[in-house]
């Protein structure tokens, strides 16, 4: 019987789909509610790897349907993407006991499609995710184009078909999520005794990876050495172990590395902003062809600064940056690419900005978004997709704003970094520091709280600053920033 309902309605959706090809902005993200419901970053607390992988994910996905949107838009690449989904067990009504054994499973698929009804049947498709609430998305549509005065509103279930589908009702999930709110207090209730084993048993490890890492950048003469990713203590200490390795069997090959930064992150070569990758899934091999390369990747870093400084001159000297942090992790091929795409772009459209009318001012290229942005810290975030003239107006429109938020930036700064101080010393931690996506008002916000408390059981923790609540594999502590 369950088999013979799940074929009408998936006739039914077929049918829909073949009487109407398009979905509204508001009609798919409806339809991606389960989808949402499934990798939220939220629910993956306490587990740092998977969250960051969603979160980043996710960003590359709304950036993809934007685009979609887009009127007029057509050049699109292919976008992979990878999410951890939580597993449900079939039969479990409540949110703290609805994960499987495992809790979830990754899954990566590759969006190509053009319309947003096709990209939302993919996702939910390659997660596994049922498609049939999509036919009523596309009745709803179809009303709406006969009566454009309907209000858009959320698709709401009526409770028999999660009773008889066996979904879960996000509605539901949402309310159980809100009268569990957590608070730091409770939090700490429950965390602290296992953050501080952990943080204990890791002291050791802290102080051999600031030894190898102390000796290795004297003895290659490196700038400094860093991890783009939250990887543990131990894992740190075997990637310097490694490349320690590397530097005795093959000390010539390493001849070229005095005074730049390495990172170890997920991929080898050489960034945007000009320091060397080690891919920590890649051997020696990898590595050493890296390094063997970096005569030409110096070249090719010099036609890149030679490239920003012509783009600077066609916008009226505003500075063409790279901020790691900010933006996505770029090989140095790669961002010459945009960089090159832009560059003959303005060419082709010659838009007339008066020398040197920008001074001052700085702007950094984006791949995932379409339309402008002006940052807290003043700097432009320019899409490659951004269209001349749409670019023209928004930096005239905004120059003056974007002045007064670089004069505002080191205000900021100085704010956050004596905050940080007079917290960290309040409250005698160990270590006090944050996540690269908690901006620097938020972070003063946070801090300023923090000092008003009486938070005895955070003495010597090491606190991390983010967007949610987990403890790290070493005992760090990371609570969001507009805890409660």
């Amino acid at each position: 019987f369950y088999y013979f309902i799940r074929l009408c309605l998936e006739k039914m959706l077929l049918q829909c789909i073949l009487q109407s090809r398009t979905l509204s902005g508001a009609d798919a993200i409806n339809a991606l509610r389960p989808f949402y419901f499934a990798v939220h970053p939220d629910f993956f607390g306490q587990h740092p790897k998977e969250r960051e992988v969603n979160e980043n994910s996710l960003k590359r996905l709304n950036g993809y349907l934007e685009n979609l949107q887009k009127p007029g838009f057509h050049s699109f690449k292919p976008t992979q993407l990878t999410f951890y989904v939580r597993e449900r067990e079939p039969n479990s009504s409540n949110v703290q006991e609805s994960f499987s054994a495992s809790g979830f499973r990754a899954v990566s698929f590759t969006l190509h499609t053009r319309d947003l009804l096709s990209t939302v049947l993919d996702i939910l498709n390659s997660c596994s995710l049922s498609t049939e609430h999509i036919q009523s998305l596309n009745v709803n549509a179809q009303h709406h184009k006969e009566a454009k005065s309907t209000v858009n509103r959320p698709i709401k279930w009526d409770k028999t078909y999660y009773s008889f589908t066996g979904f879960k009702d996000p509605e539901e999930e949402l309310e159980q999520a809100q009268r569990m709110e957590t608070t730091l207090i409770s939090w700490l209730d429950d965390n602290e005794a296992s953050a501080v084993t952990k943080l204990k048993k890791s002291l050791p490890l802290r102080k051999e990876l600031e030894r190898l890492k102390f000796e290795l950048s004297r003895q290659l003469q490196l700038s400094d050495i860093r991890w783009q990713r939250s990887w543990g203590i131990a894992h740190r200490c075997s990637q310097l172990h490694s490349l320690g390795r590397l530097a005795q069997q093959r000390p010539e090959v390493l001849k070229n590395v005095k005074g730049r930064t390495v990172i170890f992150t997920d991929r080898s070569g050489m960034s945007a902003a000009g320091h060397i990758m080690l891919g920590t899934m890649d051997v020696h091999h990898h590595w050493t062809k890296v390094f063997e390369r970096l005569p030409n990747y110096y070249k090719l870093q010099k036609r890149l600064l030679f490239l920003e400084d012509r783009i600077s001159q066609l916008l009226g000297g505003i500075q063409v940056i790279y901020i790691e942090e900010l933006q996505p992790l770029l090989t140095l091929e790669e961002y010459y690419e945009s960089l090159n795409s832009f560059y003959s772009k303005l060419c082709d459209s010659r838009l007339p900005f008066h020398p040197r009318s920008l001074r001052g001012l700085k702007m950094i290229l984006e791949s995932d978004r379409y339309t402008p942005s002006l940052h807290e810290f003043g700097h432009f975030t320019i899409p490659m997709a951004c269209d001349p003239a749409t670019l023209q107006w928004f930096i005239f429109a905004k120059a003056q704003e974007a002045r007064e938020n670089l004069k505002r930036r080191e205000e900021l700064m100085t704010a956050e970094r004596e905050l940080m101080d007079a917290c960290s010393e309040r409250l005698s931690l160990g270590r006090l520091y944050k996540e690269p996506g908690v901006s620097s008002a938020q972070m003063i916000d946070c801090c300023r709280r923090l000092r008003g408390e009486l938070l005895p059981r955070l003495r010597g923790m090491h606190l991390c600053v983010a967007h949610f609540y987990s403890v790290l594999q070493d005992g760090d502590l990371c609570i969001p920033w507009n805890w409660k």
